[in-house]
């Protein structure tokens, strides 16, 4: 369809291929270096994707990263980005990596309800704040965090900080790819469904990442939501959209910097 290309990522990376098996290696070995400090697969809904990996740092927690990972809401499990909690952990921070059911299996919409769930049940577990990073779909996921009707207030009172990285904010070019078939977007849930139709959220720090060297449908969306929002967007030389996230390894980072509200 029309807009294929546009949001075809893995086409225009060199090696792109290779990313998800190093991903899932790197994954492994990090979860095998922290030891007992590393719980995983801990249910939250009723189906096996419904369970999240938690990241227990040294001593007691400052506060709680929940980090969604993407895959066009039909590709990929939280176990494939373990090591992007070593950031927020050497900083005193705990993370939580949730999983969730894909398309078609269900809905985006109710990919955004079991999210929400693992959050509440995350948050019931620890103290202190709570911040959420994303990364494209689940960039999307994080944003809807925010929506009023999606989270407990009690909950989302705590969530401090959102870092969506390449999101994908608007859900309407989507109707005009190929993996729609897929994803079953149709107009009412594009609308329902799209950060950039959210009222900006108040009371808590959002800034978005997005790879100078992303494809420019990803650059145009993290804008939009930029614009929408009213919030800073921060845009990597050398970056596109499998790298972008590497930042979260490192705990002296922008990314982390801004993701636990560090000056």
């Amino acid at each position: 369809m029309k807009l294929d290309d546009a949001y075809a990522n893995a086409a225009y990376i060199s090696g792109a291929d290779a990313y998800p098996p190093r991903w899932k290696e790197a994954a492994q070995t990090f979860r095998e270096k922290l030891g007992a400090r590393a719980q995983t697969r801990v249910s939250y809904g009723p189906s096996e994707r419904q369970v999240f990996d938690f990241f227990q740092p040294e001593g007691v927690a400052r506060g709680t990263v929940v980090f969604v990972h993407g895959g066009y809401w039909k590709a990929f499990d939280q176990s494939y980005w373990s090591h992007l909690a070593a950031g927020p952990l050497a900083r005193g921070w705990a993370v939580a990596m949730p999983g969730y059911d894909l398309c078609p299996d269900v809905r985006i919409g109710e990919i955004t309800t079991q999210i929400a769930a693992a959050v509440t049940k995350i948050s019931e577990r620890t103290f202190g704040p709570v911040a959420l990073a994303g990364h494209s779909a689940g960039g999307h996921l994080v944003c809807r965090m925010t929506d009023p009707l999606v989270l407990p207030s009690d909950i989302r009172d705590r969530i401090k900080q959102i870092v969506p990285i390449s999101p994908v904010a608007d859900l309407a070019p989507l109707m005009e790819t190929t993996m729609n078939q897929m994803l079953r977007i149709d107009a009412a849930e594009a609308q329902a469904e799209s950060p950039v139709n959210m009222q900006p959220p108040h009371g808590l720090g959002v800034m978005i990442w997005v790879g100078a060297d992303e494809r420019p449908a990803f650059l145009e969306q993290a804008e939009a939501l930029a614009r929408g929002w009213g919030a800073r967007r921060v845009v990597p030389e050398g970056k596109h959209h499998f790298d972008v996230i590497d930042e979260l390894e490192d705990p002296e980072s922008d990314m982390v910097r801004a993701l636990l509200g560090l000056k």
